[in-house]
C-alpha cells in the first residue's frame, strides 16, 4: 500500500500553490519554459525565489519525505519530552482532581510526595513514542497532501485547500497514533499510578505480562479521538494562518523575507493553531488518562465516571502546554526545512486556469 502510495506522490507535478514542480537545483531565467502550459505556471514571485533559493532535493522525492519524517521526530520528540513535568502535573490533574486542584497544587503535591525528580516520570516512552509519532506525522501529512491533491486536481486542490489539508492530516494521524499507542499506554501508568512502575525498562514488561497486547492498545480508540481532531486542527489552522498573515499582516511577500522572518511567522502561526489544538482535543485527552489508570473500564465508561465538567479538568495547564508545543514544533521542523533546504513552496495562490474561468463567468453575468 504504501510503497505504491509513495510512487504515485513521486510520480505527481504540483502547481503552485500546491504542485509547484520545484527541483533540487536552482531555476535559472534559461530554465523556465517560454510558453508554459497550464499545469506548469508560476508567478513571477515564486520564479524569483526559486532562482534565489538552493534546494537539496526534488519536491515529492523519497528524500524529501525522508528529511520531512525525520522533522518530525525531532519536532515531536524533542518538544513533548521537555514538557513531561507540565504532562505529567496535567495528567494527575485528569484523574485525580480531588488532590491535584490545579497546575500549581499539582506540582507542590507531586514534588513533596515524591521529590522533583517524579516530575520527570514517563520521558522515556514519551520520547520515544512521540518522535514515532512525528515521523508518521509529518512524513504522512506531506505524503498524503500531494496525493489528494493528485486526485482532485489543481484547481479543486486550491479552491478546497482546508479540506485537502484536513484530510491529509487525519490520514496521517491514523497511523502515527498506532506508533504512539503502546508508549503512551506506558507513559500514563507511570505518571498516574504510583508504584506501578517508575520507568519504562521496568513498566512496559509488567504491562504486557498484566494486560498483553490489549494492554498497549486498548487506549488506541479515544487516542485517535484525541489526535486526529487535534492534528486535523494543528495541520488545517497552521497552513491557513500562515497564508492570512502573509496576507494581512507581514508587510512583504514571503519571497522578500529572510528565512528568520519566515520562522517567526511559522512560530506564531503555531501557536495559535496549538491553542484551538488543546480546546478541540481536551475531552478525549482527559478520557485516555482516565482509561490508563483504571485498567478495567472502557472509554464510554470513563468519560461517565468524569461525568461533562470532569472532561473539562486541565484544560488550562493544557493550553498552555499545547500552545507552546505545537509553536515550538512547526518553528523545528520549518527549521530542519531550512537546515536541509527542502522545497519550501510559498503560500497557496490561485492556479492561472482557474482565474480564468472566474473572469470569464464574472465577464458573462456582467
Amino acid at each position: 500500500m504504501f510503497s505504491t502510495l509513495f510512487e504515485h506522490s513521486k510520480r505527481n507535478h504540483f502547481t503552485n500553490p500546491f504542485v509547484t514542480p520545484a527541483k533540487c537545483e536552482a531555476v535559472s531565467s534559461q530554465s523556465v519554459s517560454p510558453v508554459p502550459t497550464n499545469s506548469q505556471i508560476t508567478t513571477p514571485r515564486s520564479i524569483s525565489a526559486a532562482a534565489t533559493e538552493e534546494v537539496s532535493c526534488e519536491f515529492g522525492s523519497s528524500k524529501y519525505y525522508a528529511l520531512c519524517g525525520f522533522g518530525g521526530i525531532l519536532s515531536c520528540g524533542i518538544t513533548h519530552t521537555a514538557i513531561v513535568p507540565l504532562d505529567l502535573v496535567k495528567c494527575r490533574i485528569q484523574v485525580d482532581p480531588g488532590k491535584y486542584q490545579g497546575i500549581f497544587t499539582g506540582f507542590r503535591v507531586t514534588i513533596q510526595e515524591e521529590g522533583v525528580r517524579a516530575l520527570a516520570k514517563g520521558w522515556a516512552p514519551t520520547l520515544i513514542g512521540y518522535s514515532m509519532q512525528g515521523l508518521c506525522k509529518f512524513g504522512f501529512y506531506e505524503v498524503f497532501k500531494i496525493f489528494y491533491s493528485d486526485l482532485i486536481g489543481e484547481e479543486r486542490s486550491f479552491s478546497y485547500r482546508t479540506s485537502l489539508y484536513l484530510a491529509a492530516s487525519a490520514s496521517a494521524e491514523f497511523f502515527a497514533d498506532i506508533a504512539l499507542a503502546p508508549m503512551e499506554a506506558c507513559k500514563v501508568r507511570i505518571q498516574t499510578q504510583p508504584g506501578w512502575a517508575s520507568t519504562l525498562r521496568e513498566g512496559f514488561p509488567k504491562l504486557k505480562a498484566q494486560e498483553g497486547l490489549r494492554g498497549f492498545y486498548k487506549g488506541l480508540p479515544p487516542l485517535w479521538l484525541r489526535q486526529i481532531p487535534y492534528t486535523m486542527m494543528k495541520f488545517a489552522c497552521f497552513e491557513r494562518t500562515v497564508e492570512a498573515l502573509y496576507k494581512y499582516v507581514v508587510p512583504k511577500p514571503r519571497a522578500d523575507c529572510s528565512k528568520s522572518e519566515q520562522l517567526v511567522v511559522t512560530f506564531v502561526a503555531g501557536y495559535i493553531a496549538g491553542v484551538f489544538c488543546a480546546i478541540v482535543s481536551h475531552p478525549a485527552d482527559t478520557v485516555v488518562s482516565k482509561l490508563n489508570q483504571d485498567s478495567g473500564s472502557t472509554p464510554v465508561e470513563a468519560a461517565r465516571k468524569l461525568g461533562m465538567a470532569g472532561l473539562w479538568k486541565g484544560l488550562f495547564p493544557r493550553i498552555i502546554m499545547i500552545g507552546t508545543l505545537t509553536a515550538l514544533q512547526w518553528f523545528i521542523y520549518d527549521s530542519v526545512k531550512v537546515y536541509f533546504k527542502l522545497p519550501r513552496p510559498p503560500p497557496p495562490e490561485m492556479p492561472e486556469s482557474l482565474r480564468r474561468k472566474l473572469e470569464a463567468k464574472t465577464a458573462a453575468t456582467n
